[in-house]
């Protein structure tokens, strides 16, 4: 007797029950890789290796830094270095000079200054011998005695040589010293036998000194001895 056949399992798969298959399929491919994806991710030695890629990454880095910062800076020429030098020197040089200028010009202001008031203060001295002298002339105190007259110009001579005196001046009076031709200027020789030769005779006209500074010198006349 023929078996009869199943009519179900010789029928063929419909288009849902296909669509149905792929969509599994697919879906199991899927899940296959994000499991893969997930055990890569929490395995030490991916972890490691990703930590090593970085440190290796960042010492590079520093290295390439370092490098950078170990290179020699751009040196001056000596030419360079010259001309600096030299630039600075000339004004130090402009610098002393003005200032060298405005001390002199200072000291010659000052010492113009210093020689007008002692000027001033002599002269200042001297006007009252003058007014002295304009009063012993004045026709009202003209003294009909002449040694009276006399003693009032010995007075005010006094007094003349007084501030002369104090303002530092001195006579040169050699007579009977040695001849000084610094000090002395000789208008002639002449026989003496009492003064020897070589020292001053007479003098014509005495000389001045202020402090140790020769004014005029004395004029003298020489003994040429006996």
């Amino acid at each position: 007797m023929a078996e009869e056949k199943n009519p179900e399992q010789n029928a063929e798969p419909t288009e849902a029950e296909r669509a149905k298959f792929e969509q599994d399929v697919l879906k199991a491919a899927q899940d296959a890789m994000n499991l893969e994806a997930d055990a890569s991710a929490s395995s030490p030695t991916g972890n490691n290796e990703a930590a090593a890629d970085a440190t290796a990454e960042a010492k590079a880095d520093e290295a390439a830094k370092d490098a950078k910062a170990e290179e020699p800076a751009p040196t001056e020429s000596a030419e360079d270095v010259l001309k600096a030098e030299l630039a600075a020197a000339n004004d130090r040089t402009l610098r002393l000079m003005a200032e060298f200028d405005n001390y002199r010009r200072r000291s010659a202001k000052e010492q113009l200054e210093l020689i007008e008031t002692a000027n001033g203060k002599i002269l200042e001295k001297l006007s009252e011998v003058q007014d002295n002298f304009e009063r012993a002339f004045a026709a009202e105190n003209k003294a009909k005695d002449l040694e009276a007259f006399e003693k009032g110009m010995q007075l005010i001579y006094n007094q003349f040589a007084k501030i002369l005196t104090d303002a530092g001046l001195e006579q040169i009076d050699p007579t009977g010293k040695e001849f000084d031709p610094n000090m002395h200027e000789a208008l002639m020789q002449q026989p003496s036998e009492t003064i020897p030769e070589g020292h001053v005779v007479t003098v014509f006209q005495k000389g001045y000194k202020l402090k140790n500074k020769i004014l005029k010198t004395a004029k003298v006349i020489v003994s040429s001895g006996k």
